[in-house]
């Protein structure tokens, strides 16, 4: 890289002119405004120089151009030194770009730590919504980009499947579902048992208003509704592990996880192993005997287990309950140390909502407190809710956005705008359903990862699925267009040994080269809208430099190769940042 190149021989300017060593030399991108590919911050090296900040810039740039056979010329703005590089630089960095394959992407390197990325996660008394649509594809997408970036990489999920809330579910299939399933309904199964969790509390909201009409207090009437105690027993029941609640439970979670896969496959997203709540609830209870030991939890009378915080800023946490069950929190740490058990990973990822980032910093700090080294590397991807247009969802009420739904309708979407844009001809109706598909999967997928994580956003599915702009299918339309000019051209390319680029073309081939720094940024950062954005820039440059410029009617064979390869290359690259952000590209469209 430039950069490298330019460090170690600015290190040799400043000890040839100021007899200095170890100084901070710090680059930035040069401002559009200005001639020069990258500047040299000069501040942070007067008192080495012991000059002004032009004259130091002057007297840097005077060297480097005189003696780095990469630096054609210079300029000074105030402390600012922008450094032209020359054409051969950027060519040859191009042709070495080109000859590598999957450019950007690490192997996986031998002995390369491992990561977990931890995402999805539903509870199995419904389908999975809008959140879980932005949760699942920020999980997977970073997965990818850590794995691009050299490591070892395992995606993991728990399955939250027992508690009150499958229970509601339970209760009110009994009581009104008379023996429906998902091939009796053809509803997926867990639409089905997310349709017995709205009627629970439809029939829980009645209950509750006819005994307070009796005169009973709204606080006792949710407590003595009688589908809330059936509900209660049923849990009792099945902790006592009756043979009748459990088959039924195992009967509508099977309903269940035969759509969460059905969903995830229409995600695009999987996972190397899915942890069960019904197993990891009690994990942590073994960890609370150790945390007393060490002194780490403290008991109460009432035989609760707590641990005190305030010391760190936060505060007391309940660990184990009086009468001996387990938090969350306690099926947290207790999960967290069997999968360093499964996978001895170096890092873990938790991809949850950020109202949880109170949980996790708890749950970090005492994992840390217990002795786990591996504590310091386990991070919150804290992500933002998604609003829509029209409005915040709701909860239980049945009037959450279906996952299933709105992919439906964003496939939909696609279908009618391309038989609008006349985007269709000589397809068989297979393809055109494939290329639904996959536009409008990837004006969904594009529009949600392009916002940083951390925000909270909007979802506006009519702005995603636009053919201009900051959209997946602007961009799938460009890789299109790249390989429409590989069939036009319909013969090997054959790189020119040299050729004089314009400026738009040292452009794309500058972003180009940042590619593989746009990874690790990326993977380090956990922001897979570092890629999402990387690549529509390039994307715009190219797209100006396409409509401006003739590529396979240039003046020589030479400029037809050059041309037609920086275009391919930029296909590749635009291909490998969609599929880090599970999204598919056309070869037509």
């Amino acid at each position: 890289m430039i950069e490298e190149i330019l460090k170690q021989e600015i290190e040799k300017c400043l000890a040839a002119l100021y007899s200095a060593t170890e100084q901070s030399i710090q680059f930035q991108k040069t401002i559009k405004d200005f001639e020069g590919d990258i500047t040299l911050v000069v501040f942070p090296l007067l008192r080495a120089s012991k000059r002004g900040p032009e004259q130091t810039a002057e007297q840097i740039g005077e060297y480097l151009k005189e003696k780095v056979i990469e630096v054609a010329d210079f300029n000074v703005v105030k402390g600012f030194l922008n450094l032209e590089i020359t054409q051969e630089y950027w060519y040859n960095q191009f042709v070495t770009a080109y000859n590598t394959d999957d450019y950007g992407v690490v192997s996986s390197v031998e002995n390369a730590p491992t990561y977990l990325v931890e995402y999805s996660s539903p509870n199995t008394n419904k389908p999975l919504h809008l959140g879980h649509i932005r949760n699942n594809l920020l999980g997977y997408s970073v997965a990818e980009i850590i794995k691009a970036s050299g490591k070892n990489v395992k995606k993991v999920q728990v399955i939250n499947n027992r508690g009150i809330h499958i229970c509601k579910s339970m209760v009110a299939w009994q009581d009104f579902g008379n023996g429906e399933t998902p091939e009796s309904s053809g509803l997926k199964g867990d639409h089905l048992v997310g349709k017995y969790y709205i009627e629970f509390d439809k029939n829980y909201k009645k209950e509750i208003a006819d005994l307070v009409a009796d005169k009973m207090e709204l606080k006792d009437a949710e407590k003595q509704a009688p589908i809330f105690k059936k509900a209660q027993e049923m849990l009792r029941s099945w902790e006592a592990k009756e043979r009748i609640v459990i088959a039924l439970w195992k009967k509508m979670n099977g309903w269940v996880y035969s759509g969460f896969e059905s969903t995830y496959k229409r995600l695009g997203v999987d996972f190397d192993k899915n942890y069960y709540e019904s197993d990891t609830y009690l994990l942590g209870k073994k960890v609370v005997e150790i945390g007393l030991e060490k002194g780490v939890f403290y008991k109460e009378e009432d035989g609760s287990v707590w641990i005190d915080l305030s010391a760190e800023g936060l505060d007391k946490k309940i660990i184990l309950r009086s009468d001996g069950t387990a938090v969350y929190m306690t099926q947290d740490i207790g999960t967290a140390i069997q999968r360093h058990e499964d996978f001895a990973f170096s890092n873990m990822a938790y991809t949850v909502g950020n109202e949880q980032d109170y949980h996790f910093k708890v749950l970090f700090l005492i994992l840390d407190k217990l002795g786990y080294d591996w504590a310091k590397s386990c991070y919150h991807l804290s992500y933002g809710m998604v609003d829509l247009p029209s409005g915040k969802m709701k909860s239980r009420e049945g009037t959450v956005v279906d996952a299933d739904e709105l992919m439906d309708g964003m496939v939909s979407t696609a279908k009618g705008i391309a038989k609008d844009l006349g985007k269709l001809d000589g397809m068989t109706d297979q393809e055109a359903n494939e290329l639904y598909e996959i536009v409008g999967m990837g004006a969904l997928k594009y529009f949600m990862l392009k916002v940083d994580p951390r925000k909270r956003m909007l979802f506006d599915p009519k702005e995603s699925i636009d053919f201009n702009g900051n959209t997946g299918p602007f961009i799938q339309y460009t890789y299109a267009r790249i390989q429409s000019l590989k069939r036009k051209h319909n013969a090997e390319v054959v790189m020119p040994s040299a050729v004089n680029i314009t400026a738009k073309e040292q452009e794309i081939i500058k972003l180009l080269t940042e590619f593989p720094a746009v990874i690790q940024e990326a993977a380090a950062n956990y922001s897979p809208a570092l890629v999402a954005n990387y690549v529509y820039d390039l994307v715009k440059e190219y797209n100006t430099y396409y409509q401006n410029m003739a590529i396979l009617t240039a003046e020589s064979e030479e400029l037809i190769n050059f041309r037609l390869g920086l275009s391919v290359k930029v296909g590749e690259v635009i291909k490998t940042s969609m599929r880090l952000l599970g999204v598919n590209v056309p070869d037509r469209m």
